[in-house]
């Protein structure tokens, strides 16, 4: 994984830049300030070089979590910049956030259920403290795209609309009304549409000056997260927004302050948590190629002879006949004929060696039949059936459920390609297979950039043995470092963090990968006891004379040797 520091600068600006832009424009009174939700990617670094990149933009940090918040705590340390505290919270989770205003720290407790409230409550008594207070508001608005069901109604947080009124009067009863500082409400993860936003914010906005009408002296509204990346560059689909970042900045700028500006109300401090938006350009997972299934078959096999079975004459006949006159006639034969062979196999009538030619003369036919008609305007349905029959299966060092799990378990599409040999055109059709033992660790889903579509391959480099070949998928920067599972017990990558300047570029740093050894603990496997348990079964082999000593000597060393190593495969020189 190679992660680069430089575009998470350039995001944070672009960010902060698209708010201050209409804020000029409009006469917009409140100011801006951007929250990083860690929960998008909680490796140190990143956080660290968020915290600093946007130290002179007050860009704050968004906890979901107790741990969160510890993190959090020991990060922030940019005066005055917002640390937002969301997500289910017991005692200690707000008492801690309590007594960090304590440290100086701009903490900002969410109420995410009317129960954390009373919770509130009794921490600012115990600490004789004044909290800084924020309501979530449930919003019957939804967004739109795969997280829909994060907004809305029946969204798994926020507070009702009674809820709140009840909420209020419960503070105005405590003499903690002035301490509501905050309005958040929250529309969804990755908003492909624009119009989506703009509903949500025109509710959100309607709660925002009630709230003040009721008495709050509220200054922020936090309209979330669900600004978009575009993944695919189509810009209608779940991988792709229909707008910018500066028109989703225009957007909620106006809306708020028009409906501020109706009800005569003080215009907010806007608070995003555009976590997405800042990270996922950030990085790239680089893997190489270990091998790869080609079926395409320039030679027939042994031609078919007197006494071999009816469908392999039919089959050597096709062969020879195919042109592009009668390739149509030919391709439907072809067809018929595959599936003729596995229903003969399957009823004993076909031996196995026979199974083996039909299936070898299938692919011959279908390379030559590919070949007459990529050169025929009128055979694209030919060409389509046959470019996915005979797509090779690269086979490449990464697991797809470890480093992009959003690929499998959402369908989340991700800029896939070649790094190198770029002056070469890719002439092969592939799909991607990764180390696991699973029928799922797979990429057969691709962008198009010509049609704006997707296909089922990609266009890749011939595989030449001996010879490295690498690939990167982009735009890995959000969640699936974190949500990456240990699937086949493959563990986090190596990681690097790349910075660029005008005399050239430094490696900042360098966070190794899991070991096996690592990897192993998380289940709970002591490294001690698994040697002591293989050197035990070495030991009885040797006195029962299946395993000589230097044979027992050699197999504990290639042991211990891969506990301290890598969980992906290596070269045999490292």
């Amino acid at each position: 994984m190679i992660r680069f520091p430089n575009i998470i600068k350039a995001r944070v600006e672009l960010l902060h830049g698209c708010f201050k832009e209409p804020f000029l424009d409009h006469g917009y009174k409140g100011n801006y300030s951007g929250v990083y939700p860690i929960k998008v990617n909680q490796q140190k670094h990143l956080v660290q070089e968020l915290v600093h990149f946007g130290k002179n933009l007050n860009l704050g940090l968004e906890c979901g979590s107790k741990p969160e918040l510890l993190v959090v705590l020991a990060l922030m340390n940019t005066p005055n910049a917002l640390i937002i505290c969301n997500g289910f919270k017991d005692v200690e989770y707000i008492e801690t956030a309590i007594l960090a205003q304590k440290l100086g720290r701009n903490t900002i407790i969410v109420v995410d259920r009317k129960e954390e409230l009373h919770l509130v409550i009794q921490a600012a008594k115990k600490f004789n403290a004044r909290p800084k207070i924020g309501f979530r508001a449930k919003l019957n608005t939804q967004g739109s795209g795969k997280w829909v069901d994060s907004s809305g109604a029946r969204s798994k947080f926020g507070l009702t609309s009674v809820e709140i009124v009840e909420g209020i009067e419960t503070l105005i009863k405590e003499d903690l009304l002035e301490c509501l500082e905050l309005l958040h409400f929250h529309i969804g993860s990755q908003v492909p549409s624009i119009s989506s936003i703009k509903s949500s914010l025109k509710e959100g906005a309607r709660f925002y000056t009630e709230l003040c009408a009721m008495g709050a002296q509220l200054k922020y509204i936090d309209v979330g997260g669900g600004l978009g990346v575009d993944y695919d560059g189509t810009g209608n689909s779940d991988s792709s927004i229909n707008y910018s970042e500066q028109e989703y900045a225009n957007d909620v700028v106006s809306t708020l302050q028009a409906l501020c500006d109706e009800k005569g109300v003080p215009h907010p401090n806007i608070v995003t948590e555009s976590g997405r938006a800042l990270v996922a350009h950030h990085s790239v997972l680089i893997f190489n190629i270990l091998g790869v299934n080609d079926l395409h078959r320039q030679e027939p096999p042994r031609p078919a002879i007197k006494g071999d079975p009816t469908i392999m004459q039919d089959m050597q006949y096709i062969f020879e006949k195919v042109n592009k006159d009668n390739i149509f006639e030919c391709f439907n034969d072809l067809t018929q004929s595959k599936q003729d062979a596995l229903q003969l196999f399957t009823y004993g009538v076909l031996s196995l060696p026979h199974r083996a030619w039909c299936e070898s003369m299938y692919f011959s036919v279908a390379t030559k039949m590919f070949k007459i008609a990529s050169q025929l305007p009128d055979a694209d349905d030919i060409r389509a059936q046959l470019s996915q029959e005979l797509c090779d299966t690269y086979f490449c060092n990464f697991s797809v459920f470890q480093s992009v799990p959003d690929s499998w378990a959402v369908g989340q599409l991700f800029p896939v390609m070649p790094i190198h040999r770029l002056n070469e055109q890719p002439r092969r059709e592939a799909t991607l297979a990764d180390l696991t033992c699973d029928s799922d660790g797979k990429i057969e889903k691709f962008i198009d950039t010509e049609t704006g579509t997707y296909r089922r391959t990609t266009n890749i480099h011939e595989f030449r043995e001996g010879e490295q070949y690498f690939m990167g998928a982009f735009l890995t920067g959000a969640y699936q470092e974190i949500l990456g599972d240990l699937h086949n017990l493959f563990g986090d990558t190596d990681a690097v963090h790349v910075s660029l300047s005008d005399a050239g570029y430094t490696i900042d740093h360098y966070v190794p990968g899991d070991t096996v050894t690592e990897v192993l603990s998380y289940v709970q496997y002591g490294r001690a006891e698994m040697i002591d348990s293989v050197r035990q079964a070495t030991e009885e082999s040797i006195q029962a004379g299946s395993i000589t000593k230097q044979e027992a000597k050699l197999l504990i060393k290639h042991y211990e040797e891969g506990l301290s190593g890598y969980t992906y495969l290596e070269e045999a020189d490292t």
